[in-house]
């Protein structure tokens, strides 16, 4: 389990996986989906993922990025807990008053760390990645709550980033199996 935490898994699959049929953001369709907002609105919950994100920082982050809207949270917490600024990366810069794409410290040659709640295809993560490196950040990681993608595959190679991962989706679906048995 790449977790210390060994009830993390049953107590997020227990908490956010929902079944039915879901669109994702890459457009694949999936008969599960994890509510990541419903492990991130629970406090005690959250605080534990933040646990688990921080201790698979690079040691040499400079800036953790919080992709919008779920890494924003997560990002926030592990903030408090390892003394790190966050920049908060929008999906697209807003058009209006200061027209960033990231709010927060300047990011300009600087090494930022990308938290991500779930990661499938990595859409959002590469758009954002792309974006900060033409604005002079540093992206070489991303730590997720939850990697949905195929096992031993890595969807950012790419982009050359490095995914660092709380849990599994196979990591998930053994909680699921023994919570049942």
């Amino acid at each position: 389990m790449t977790t210390t935490d060994t009830a993390l898994a049953a107590d997020i699959d227990a908490t956010c996986r929902l079944t039915g049929e879901f669109v994702l953001r890459s457009g694949q369709v999936s008969n599960e989906y994890f509510d990541k907002y419903l492990f991130e609105a629970d406090p005690l919950l959250l605080a534990r993922v933040a646990r688990e994100v921080a201790q698979l920082l690079p040691a040499d982050a400079e800036l953790l990025g919080g992709l919008e809207m779920g890494g924003i949270p997560i990002a926030t917490a592990v903030s408090q807990l390892v003394g790190l600024p966050v920049v908060f990366v929008r999906k697209k810069a807003k058009e209006y008053g200061t027209a960033k794409l990231a709010e927060g410290p300047s990011y300009d040659g600087r090494k930022v760390v990308l938290i991500e709640d779930v990661i499938t295809t990595g859409g959002a993560v590469r758009d954002a990645t792309n974006a900060l490196r033409e604005g002079g950040a540093v992206v070489e990681t991303v730590v997720c709550a939850i990697d949905r993608s195929p096992a031993g595959e890595n969807p950012l190679a790419d982009v050359a980033l490095e995914v660092r991962a709380v849990l599994t989706k196979a990591e998930l679906d053994e909680a699921r199996t023994a919570a049942r048995a």
